[in-house]
């Protein structure tokens, strides 16, 4: 028996499992060698002074039910680690004032402190019956082993979910912009190859618009970096609020921004397509600002809007012409430039 136990054991730690997995597995262990009716592991929280039944094994009459919450100052667990009295085989006469040990007819109790590798408390393994039952060496050594094996694995498992939630953070921070909190550039290329694989197999044709700010340059050098920098986030602002729930937005960059989407072809002839996306765009970035103490109106920038086919064009040639046509675009008007008040 005690061979066959280990190799359960190291079987189990060999393998890649969730805590829960690997809790499941011990519990049946726990009854064979405790010859148990229930084994279970809690956990306490001791703010709200509860003990919730994590995991159960229930073989016979005894019923522990997972999900379970109860009072943690009228626990078994509770006096066996006060009385530091882990193991009783008469639990109504050393007990007789915990009710929920006399509404289960617990006769025989087997409890130990599961703590976790750093010290902190996490809750009990334990082992119930309602015969009497002797409780061996073995069993004790393998109830106390079990625990520290539990508790290994429930840090392990926390410094992974640690590890995956930091790593997503990192990912994420990699792909915003620090300053707008819009996508970045690289986010920008990553998503735009999905709306160009989306847009091919939907046989559907993609709207670019490549924006500058004109005159960001005189913002800075006339109120300084900071309102510099209040009034792309504010442009961030006023783009997102326009765009479509599947539309791309990001900045590219300094005082760029890319707006790109799926083209609504409604009837319209394409150049009024593009002549309205353009309206829409320049109406939602022209306007007055307030910067701080700083009031200003902007007049709108330079923006290249174009349609392409992604059957057709693919994204760099796509990106460069948007580029081309907002650089004509600025060439070809002669812009008012912002005015404080």
């Amino acid at each position: 028996m005690p061979d066959m136990i280990l190799a359960r054991v190291s079987q189990s730690l060999a393998s890649d499992q969730s805590v829960e997995s690997l809790v499941r597995q011990l519990l049946e262990m726990l009854e064979v060698v405790t010859d148990m009716e229930s084994t279970y592991l809690t956990k306490v929280d001791l703010d709200a002074r509860l003990q919730h039944i994590l995991y159960a094994r229930n073989s016979r009459q005894m019923q522990i039910p997972e999900g379970l919450s109860v009072p943690w100052d009228e626990t078994l667990c509770k006096r066996a680690i006060e009385d530091n009295c882990l193991y009783s085989d008469n639990v109504p006469a050393r007990w007789p004032d915990c009710s929920a040990a006399r509404a289960l007819e617990i006769t025989t109790f087997l409890s130990t402190p599961v703590h976790l590798p750093d010290g902190t408390f996490y809750g009990t393994l334990c082992a119930t019956s309602r015969q009497q039952q002797a409780l061996s060496q073995r069993g004790e050594q393998v109830l106390h082993l079990f625990a520290g094996l539990i508790a290994q694995s429930i840090q392990k498992e926390s410094l992974v979910t640690q590890l995956r939630q930091a790593n997503a953070a990192l990912i994420a921070h990699s792909y915003t912009d620090a300053l707008t909190g819009l996508p970045n550039r690289r986010a920008i290329f990553e998503n735009m190859e999905t709306l160009f694989s989306l847009a091919r197999h939907a046989q559907q044709k993609i709207i670019i618009a490549y924006i500058d700010l004109d005159d960001f340059k005189l913002i800075n050098d006339r109120f300084g970096h900071e309102v510099g920098d209040e009034f792309l986030i504010q442009i961030g602002q006023r783009l997102r609020r326009g765009c479509r729930e599947n539309d791309i937005l990001g900045r590219l960059g300094g005082d760029e921004f890319l707006v790109a989407g799926l083209s609504q072809q409604n009837g319209i002839d394409r150049h009024a397509r593009l002549q309205s996306v353009k309206k829409q765009l320049q109406q939602q970035i022209c306007g007055d600002y307030q910067l701080g103490a700083i009031r200003l109106f902007y007049p709108g920038a330079s923006l290249g809007v174009i349609e392409v086919d992604p059957r057709e064009t693919d994204l760099n040639c796509a990106l460069h012409a948007a580029d081309s046509a907002m650089y004509q675009d600025k060439k070809r008007q002669d812009k008012t430039a912002f005015v404080t008040h």
